[in-house]
């Protein structure tokens, strides 16, 4: 059995009461895992298993596919405070997506998974700012090597669209245009 940190990023209803669940870990990297009964009412899962969470848990790794089984987790950061603000949840959403976009699954990312850490976090007690989505795609652009360090060209988005030759989430436009509407 595994036992890494981890926040969870996705999740999907698998059969009745099974969940498969998407992880974004420092050593792992990205990860899935199915939660058996995690929906039924007296599993140890139920209520656990939320998004932008960090938790600590433990797995079983597959040997035969990329789904992993989860058997337990245990919350060290439930971000209650980014479900406060529909945009907070926006951009969080956008972040993640932004993540999984260009990270492949089962490598170990560190730097970018302490990155995502610090904007959630940010998160939890403020709405988002222009600043922060493109100071974290500028970081994230870093740290793939595809803008040089302390280059601020505000074309990261761009950069990380043309490298990875795939659209960036329709989040990122949906976040921008909520940060517009709701600017002080």
């Amino acid at each position: 059995m595994e036992k890494t940190e981890a926040i969870l990023i996705g999740r999907s209803r698998y059969a009745e009461a099974s969940l498969i669940v998407h992880w974004c870990a420092p050593e792992a990297g990205l990860l899935k895992t199915m939660a058996k009964g995690a929906l039924r009412p007296k599993s140890p899962l139920r209520g656990v298993l939320d998004l932008f969470i960090s938790a600590e848990l433990s797995f079983i790794r597959s040997k035969s596919s990329d789904l992993h089984t989860l058997a337990e987790a245990r919350w060290t950061n439930p971000r209650l405070g980014i479900r406060e603000s529909y945009g907070r949840v926006l951009a969080a959403t956008y972040l993640v997506k932004l993540v999984t976009l260009v990270v492949e699954s089962g490598t170990p990312i560190p730097e970018i998974h302490d990155l995502l850490v610090k904007a959630l976090d940010y998160l939890t007690t403020k709405d988002p700012v222009p600043a922060l989505i493109t100071r974290f795609e500028q970081r994230l652009a870093e740290m793939l090597g595809i803008v040089p360090e302390g280059e601020t060209t505000g074309m990261a988005a761009l950069a990380i669209e043309d490298s990875f030759h795939r659209r960036l989430p329709v989040q990122r436009q949906q976040v921008m245009d909520w940060m517009a509407q709701h600017a002080k």
